[in-house]
């Protein structure tokens, strides 16, 4: 069984109303909120659960969550993210209120970027590293 390293977060002021960058940020110092780090670790356990190659999840407006990992079948190719959000909206989900996927891409696809807009358009994309180590906040 592989062990993986936690998740290095730091509780302070995160503010959820602040404004969400449209291009790639770098963190450095990730402080986010225990729900914001909830998604991140069900995104890491849900890729480590089927070995894929990248892992999701979505909280929708009533703190709903929904995860996904990476389809790669020869007549069906699924990102994790796009399945998440496909998962939320084929279960009654109005709204998304942040994202998390865990890769070992540089930066998210932007057509995954486009599928959580479509329900978020400033839900907060968080990309993380197979490691927990946060890469981005989108």
């Amino acid at each position: 069984m592989t062990n993986y390293a936690p998740i290095r977060f730091y509780q302070a002021g995160y503010e959820a109303r602040r404004p969400i960058a449209r291009t790639l940020v770098r963190v450095t110092e990730a402080v986010l909120k225990p729900e914001d780090q909830k998604i991140i670790t069900l995104a890491r356990s849900t890729r480590a659960r089927v070995a894929a190659s990248e892992g999701a999840a979505v909280r929708d407006e009533t703190g709903r969550t929904y995860t996904a990992a990476a389809v790669a079948l020869p007549s069906l190719q699924l990102s994790a993210l796009r399945l998440a959000v496909a998962m939320a909206v084929s279960s009654g989900a109005v709204r998304l209120e942040a994202a998390a996927l865990v890769s070992d891409a540089t930066e998210p696809d932007p057509g995954d970027l486009a599928a959580v807009r479509d329900l978020g358009p400033d839900a907060p994309v968080f990309h993380a590293a197979p490691d927990g180590t946060l890469r981005s906040v989108v």
